[in-house]
């Protein structure tokens, strides 16, 4: 099989070529570097069944000419991240929707099967947990930079299905819930790998409001197995999956268990959100999955707890930094 991955060069996408290579697929990535790193696919340099072009998925000429070549397009690239949505909205909304429009435009002269990959996000304010596919989506208000990312990948899905209705792309809308693991950066507001940094460097491990908030966190292979399967379920087509863990913890108890796991000695620090993010900053209180359908599909239960999420981030972070390296970039 021959697989085209969208942001390849980020944290699931690398995974997710990794995957499909141990497995005997060609893989083909792009990827223009502005959240993703060339460091994550530095174990697969020189792999005979890797292409890579450092490049946006705006430069239409060079992914048609991907789309046509694969047989399933992965595409995870978008803006990600709240601080990145908070500080770069115009990035936000730009990114995600007018890529999305790109490749399902491509890949509907030759009816290519594409996965879109959204978030929990899209479930906005609901409250009421947990959260099926077929459940009504609660936004804020649009004066609140926040939700933005959450319009722009619900329009993603609205324009993923329609292709399937009106054009026959076989598409799939998979919303990733919490995805944790190796080669995460916290650069962008992830918690895990930025609570893992700082209790590993002794400094104040930063709760952003009273920690009472809560999340299930999911180890990316878990995520990355369950992609595969659904993109090639005939079942999956324009269908909307939850892919997560249900085991709930707040992000005050997530900064006790990750000093606990790394024998730190920081000090938890609580900061508000106006602070860590901008004034009236509005937070999901409770983000739980109802994983019935993504189950009845393919089976599909996470193998790994919390525990071994957290754990499988510290040894990552303690490991030794490898050094960086450059593909060439395309037309090179």
């Amino acid at each position: 099989m021959r697989v085209l991955i969208t942001g390849g060069a980020g944290f699931i996408g690398s995974h997710l070529a990794e995957r499909h290579l141990n497995c005997g697929d060609y893989v083909s990535i792009i990827d223009d570097l502005s959240t993703g790193s060339i460091n994550n696919l530095q174990h697969l340099r020189g792999h005979s069944r890797l292409q890579c072009h450092i490049d946006t998925i705006m430069h239409r000429e060079l992914l048609a000419e991907l789309v046509d070549g694969c047989d399933v397009i992965y595409h995870m690239a978008a803006a990600v991240g709240v601080r990145l949505i908070v500080e770069d909205p115009v990035r936000t909304i730009s990114t995600n929707i007018r890529g999305t429009e790109m490749v399902l435009e491509l890949a509907a002269k030759k009816k290519k099967r594409v996965l879109i990959a959204s978030t929990s996000e899209v479930y906005g304010k609901r409250e009421q947990v947990p959260f099926r596919e077929s459940d009504d989506l609660v936004m804020g208000a649009t004066d609140k930079a926040r939700w933005s990312y959450a319009c722009s990948k619900a329009i993603d899905e609205f324009m993923a299905l329609a292709y399937w209705k009106e054009k026959r792309v076989p598409t799939v809308v998979v919303r990733l819930f919490n995805t944790v693991g190796p080669r995460q950066t916290g650069r962008y507001g992830m918690v895990v790998p930025t609570f893992v940094k700082q209790a590993l460097e002794g400094r104040d491990i930063s709760v952003y409001g009273d920690g009472h908030q809560s999340r299930c966190f999911t180890h990316v292979d878990d995520v990355v197995r369950a992609l595969i399967q659904i993109v090639q379920h005939p079942r999956a087509i324009g269908q909307i999956y939850n892919i997560g863990n249900t085991q709930e913890v707040t992000i005050l108890e997530l900064a006790q268990l990750v000093k606990q796991k790394t024998g730190s000695n920081s000090q938890i620090a609580f900061v508000p959100y106006d602070r860590a993010y901008e004034e009236g900053f509005e937070d999901m209180m409770r983000r739980v999955p109802d994983l019935s359908k993504v189950h009845d599909l393919i089976g599909y239960t996470p193998t790994r707890d919390l525990d071994a999420i957290l754990e499988s981030v510290i040894a990552y972070q303690q490991g030794d930094m490898v050094p960086h390296w450059e593909f060439a970039t395309a037309g090179d």
